[in-house]
């Protein structure tokens, strides 16, 4: 599971390694291998993940590591059906936010 960030323009791939609990090699082996990952560069070369980039890593982290997708099976799937699959994962996303709010009442009770 990954942690959720603030919202801003920019994520640096420190603190996007961190929220996903990865390390930041393979945030930068998935930007090669994942056409949908699109960080600029600022002119030291440093990654700037934007909220759309951290959108695209959660539907390839839900992929790989919580479905144990390959990666080959993870690029297919988002190439034929990114869009059912993302309203699928933000719907799920949605749901364990609910259950997670609703634990906190039950145990506040």
């Amino acid at each position: 599971m990954y942690l959720e960030l603030p919202e801003k323009r920019y994520y640096g791939i420190g603190e996007v390694a961190k929220a996903f609990g990865v390390n930041t090699s393979l945030i930068r082996f998935w930007e090669k291998e994942f056409d949908a990952l699109k960080p600029k560069k600022n002119a030291k070369g440093n990654r700037k993940f934007t909220p759309e980039d951290i959108k695209n890593l959660k539907l390839i982290f839900h992929l790989v590591k919580e479905r144990g997708f390959t990666l080959e099976g993870a690029k297919i799937h988002l190439k034929e059906e990114k869009q059912k699959t993302l309203s699928n994962f933000e719907i799920i996303s949605k749901l364990e936010g609910v259950k997670e709010q609703l634990i906190k009442i039950k145990e506040q009770l």
